[in-house]
């Protein structure tokens, strides 16, 4: 087997939040057809116990402690010069020590790089295919947080996201292939870097259906006679601490008005302590890290994904729609995911409609949307299907590797 160099910005198990449920999928697929060495950073103490996981999978494993506190100072250098934050929140000489090594035993071996952050340990030179998962617009998340925030904040969010727009676009130049999550992350994308036009593409997230099964047996987590509404997410990414307190503010309240049983159960690891506050509130509930989802999907009433903040596609709106379970969504919810509104989910925008149409739901249960929904992700969101659109993407052109890979439905043009 030929050997493969995989860069990930977090290490890529346990699979339990997006990033890493992508990555995971992604190293499992390639190390069936690969020696894969896993260079990647740890920035959760929790996760050091893993490695043997993933040394199981992989060939080599170097993994690089993280420590956002002093990755932050780290990063603030990067105010001196036209660099991204970014670039230097993830700098590590050890690392790129390690990648320049692999290089000089494998010259020629493709590379898969897992977001921006990593493209700094690829190597420029060499025959060895480059392709890297951006998995969604980073720089566009910071335009938008700076859109959300007061100066000075406001400021440095607006600057991030300029420089790394420039560092992705001139990633996209160098790399063979550059792939997202969605089409229409990746149309987006062609926009902002149009001298890269033909080597950008995607490849869908996709969801193990068998594990989030509806048709299994689980304990119910909730109260006897609880109207259940779920939000499920890591709970100290900004864009879902913005959409829980937003729809505890604007949405539940009058939702409790109309239907006294209701409740809305935040689940997620790691609460910021804003959310953690929402516990003291009637009807909410925090739990935290739980040991499986599944339960809190499957005795939900109506699971909810308010964000008003998104980029790529929505791990937890997928893994709801294989649960049966109808799904409420905004429109930056449900950017990126093939599914049709009114049959397979319900969009709303503002706070309003989702009191009308949750109300509405919870009066008038109807399973048929639930169940259309999970024929959708049986039918378009397997992991396998979507991972081979990769494949050909690390083999050189006219190889039959490449060639079965075009046939599998890859969107990238191979130069």
């Amino acid at each position: 087997m030929e050997a493969l160099l995989f860069l990930a910005h977090r290490i890529p198990y346990p699979p339990n939040k997006g990033d890493k449920i992508r990555s995971w999928h992604l190293l499992e697929h390639l190390a069936a057809r690969y020696r894969v060495s896993l260079g990647c950073f740890v920035d959760d103490a929790a996760d050091w116990q893993y490695l043997d996981k993933l040394r199981a999978v992989c060939q080599d494993v170097h993994a690089v402690a993280l420590e956002p506190s002093k990755a932050k100072l780290r990063s603030l250098k990067a105010l001196a010069s036209r660099r991204s934050l970014t670039q230097d929140y993830y700098r590590d000489d050890g690392l790129k020590a390690w990648a320049d090594d692999f290089y000089r035993r494998n010259p020629n071996a493709p590379t898969l790089v897992f977001s921006s952050a990593m493209a700094q340990f690829a190597k420029a030179e060499g025959q060895g295919r480059k392709v890297i998962d951006f998995v969604d617009i980073d720089s566009d998340k910071w335009r938008q947080y700076a859109a959300n925030k007061h100066w000075p904040m406001s400021w440095l969010y607006r600057r991030e996201g300029y420089c790394l727009l420039q560092y992705e676009r001139a990633i996209a130049a160098k790399f063979d292939a550059s792939l997202f999550v969605s089409q229409a992350e990746a149309a987006m994308f062609e926009q902002l870097a149009p001298d890269s036009v033909g080597r950008i593409g995607y490849f869908n997230n996709g969801v193990d259906a068998d594990y989030f099964s509806p048709h299994r047996s689980y304990d119910n987590p909730y109260p006897e006679h609880a109207h259940a509404i779920v939000f499920t997410g890591a709970m100290d990414y900004w864009p879902n601490v913005d959409a829980v307190l937003w729809f505890a503010e604007q949405v539940f309240p009058k939702l409790r008005e109309r239907h006294p049983q209701a409740l809305f159960c935040v689940v997620g690891a790691r609460p910021e302590v804003r959310v953690k506050a929402l516990a003291s509130r009637p009807g909410i509930v925090v739990t935290g890290m739980v040991p499986d989802v599944r339960p809190y999907l499957a005795h939900a009433d109506i699971a909810v994904a308010p964000l008003r903040i998104a980029r790529g596609i929505q791990n937890k709106v997928l893994e709801a729609m294989a649960m049966a379970k109808t799904v409420v969504v905004t429109p930056q919810a449900l950017e990126g995911i093939n599914a049709m509104p009114g049959k397979e989910l319900l969009l709303v925008e503002d706070a309003r409609q989702h009191v009308s149409v949750i109300s509405a739901f919870l009066t008038h249960p109807d399973a048929r949307l639930g169940l259309a929904a999970r024929r959708k992700v049986e039918n378009d969101y397997g992991w396998e299907a979507n991972l081979a659109r990769v494949d050909g993407l690390l083999r050189p052109p006219g190889t039959q590797a490449d060639a079965s890979s075009t046939q599998a439905g890859a969107t990238v043009t191979t130069p």
